[in-house]
């Protein structure tokens, strides 16, 4: 246990070098306590810091995964005792500190969750910080009263890790879920999973126009951003809700007042990295149980850590549908 195995990023000057290497235990950073990581996943920003790019991984060298789940090895704080399972995600892990593609890997201990019965620490890294995000957008909806009977939701980038937990999840909930992607060959795989019809990506891309559109939708959760999330601000139903977590169609949001103050849309800002602890714990809970997709394997595929180079390409080229689970140790 003094040394172990974990994926490091190093970068000197423009050149980057990545792959499998050994690190002593004193090499991690302070906490409170340290796992034995059995799993990890992939995920946009892993893929980032994997390959070097800016705005993650804020100093080299860096081990990414912003998720993690295992066994405690050690702590020093009475909540948590040797051999306890647990996972973490969000905060600062594979960013500003090492993250789960490690053997090992010390956080603080509130930082910690304890995994929930109902879900084994594979399934919970199915789930990850993809599934967390997808739970808070759920709660956002429900928290501001849109109801199965409210009418239609739509999420966007459906068929990734994000879309297809949130479309399976109000799936299972009542919801008559409109699924939006690019991937034709994906429609069936999205009604599967709790779709109710499957609509193109133009359909949710207006540009230019009224400002306001058609009301179409009781709720949406965007995972895309840019002129997509501005398009459905636009065509939301009065008191409907419209949550943002994402931006790979751009950061930027032109729109205007309209939506808010002439259909009192609210749109719910998703936060995974610092969403207080509390709420953790109880969609954590919830994920276990009842918000648990019934279809939870069939989202993921498992890479071994070793060979976690070809997905990490293959993700950042926008060619994975669903999750895929890193397995580290264990």
């Amino acid at each position: 246990m003094s040394d172990f195995s974990c994926y490091v990023v190093e970068k000197d000057q423009d050149q980057v070098k990545s792959g499998l290497s050994r690190r002593s235990l004193s090499d991690l950073p302070e906490g409170e306590v340290l796992i034995r990581v059995h799993y990890s996943s992939l995920n946009y920003k892993d893929g980032l810091a994997a390959t070097g790019k800016p705005g993650v991984a804020r100093k080299f060298p860096h081990i990414p995964g912003i998720d993690a789940a295992g066994e405690v090895a050690e702590s020093t704080s009475p909540e948590f005792q040797k051999g306890q399972k647990v996972l973490v995600t969000g905060y600062d892990l594979g960013a500003g500190r090492w993250g789960g593609w490690s053997e090992y890997a010390r956080v603080p201990a509130e930082w910690v969750i304890p995994l929930p019965p109902g879900l084994s620490l594979v399934e919970s890294m199915q789930l990850g910080t993809a599934g967390f995000t997808a739970a808070l957008s759920v709660y956002a909806l429900r928290h501001h009263e849109i109801t199965p009977q409210s009418g239609e939701i739509v999420v966007t980038g459906a068929t990734g890790g994000v879309g297809c937990l949130a479309v399976s999840m109000l799936g299972k909930l009542g919801y008559t879920v409109v699924a939006v992607t690019g991937k034709a060959d994906r429609h069936d795989w999205l009604k599967e999973l709790g779709a109710a019809r499957v609509i193109g990506r133009g359909d949710v891309d207006v540009k230019g126009g009224n400002p306001l559109l058609k009301a179409a939708w009781a709720g949406a959760v965007d995972t895309v951003g840019g002129n997509v999330l501005a398009t459905l601000l636009r065509s939301t139903h009065i008191g409907g809700c419209v949550t943002a977590c994402g931006l790979v169609a751009g950061p930027e949001l032109v729109t205007t007042v309209f939506p808010f103050i002439l259909r009192g849309v609210t749109l719910s800002g998703i936060d995974t990295g610092w969403c207080r602890r509390e709420r953790r714990l109880e969609l954590w809970r919830l994920m276990a149980g009842e918000w648990k997709p019934p279809r939870l394997a069939e989202v993921s595929k498992q890479v071994e850590l070793k060979d976690v180079d070809e997905p990490v390409q293959r993700i950042l080229a926008g060619q994975i549908a669903g999750r895929t689970v890193v397995h580290v140790s264990g």
